[in-house]
């Protein structure tokens, strides 16, 4: 396994690595989405690590630095398609049930996720399964 790239303290908070540095203005309004408040005031509670150092850094990669900072079950990425892509779909990452398991969330179902992941309301698989043929989970059907 390779040497996480970034060393971080531990958070209360889900951890949000940035690992694409090509468009400053898209990452302020990539932050502005998953900093708003929606369904009755709910909102995503994460920590923002703003680092170049984590500048095109594969998943394994990210995922030592995501493991450094303490237990996380899970953590989310904003590579390019997060950043690039108009609905933002930001990257989670299961570390506890299948490991490196990943799906793609919305800004807007992003509380959904981080809410009933950290209080093990729900299970990683649970979302992922949700997810929309193309990878993206942009909420659930009825």
């Amino acid at each position: 396994m390779p040497e996480p790239v970034l060393e971080l303290s531990a958070s209360d908070e889900t951890l949000l690595l940035r690992s694409d540095y090509s468009d400053q203005p898209a990452w302020v309004e990539f932050c502005r989405l998953v900093e708003a408040p929606y369904e009755e005031g709910f909102r995503a509670y994460v920590t923002f690590i703003d680092n170049p150092v984590l500048s095109g850094r594969t998943l394994e990669e990210l995922t030592a630095v995501a493991e450094s900072g303490g237990y996380q079950s899970f953590f989310f990425v904003a590579d390019r398609e997060a950043i690039s892509n108009p609905e933002h779909p930001i990257l989670a990452i299961d570390l506890h049930e299948q490991r490196g398991r990943a799906f793609r969330v919305i800004p807007a179902q992003l509380w959904a996720v981080e809410n009933n992941l950290s209080h093990a309301n729900m299970d990683f698989s649970s979302f992922a399964d949700a997810a929309d043929s193309d990878g993206v989970l942009r909420g659930f059907k009825d």
